[in-house]
């Protein structure tokens, strides 16, 4: 039985400006969780000096989360949701559209 799928992903090469300051990072988040139709619940994030964000979208799927180090171009992403694992992939792939990064990794785990 799945339960729910969980994307777990390392995105390279995204450019500086697109991860480096909270406002920025909150306004991708935030489109691409209404965007994939998750059902928000609440969320926070963190602004580091001088630079890099963390970031929290509680959904009543599960979560989105995410990490930035603009100094070398990463974020390291986790989305997970249960029920319609359709919505997993879609916000994926709605990430990778607005970070446009050189390359990523990431694995998909079916939950349950």
């Amino acid at each position: 039985m799945i339960v729910g799928r969980h994307i777990i992903a390392e995105l390279y090469g995204v450019k500086e400006e697109l991860i480096a300051k909270e406002e920025v990072v909150r306004s991708i988040v935030e489109e691409v969780v209404e965007q994939a139709e998750l059902t928000k619940v609440g969320s926070i994030y963190k602004q580091f000096n001088p630079h890099g964000v963390t970031g929290i979208v509680l959904i009543a799927e599960s979560h989105v989360s995410l990490h930035t180090w603009p100094e070398y171009g990463l974020v390291n992403l986790d989305i997970f949701t249960c029920g319609d694992t359709s919505k997993v992939e879609k916000a994926f792939k709605l990430f990778l559209e607005r970070f446009k990064p050189e390359s990523y990794r990431h694995y998909v785990l079916d939950r349950g």
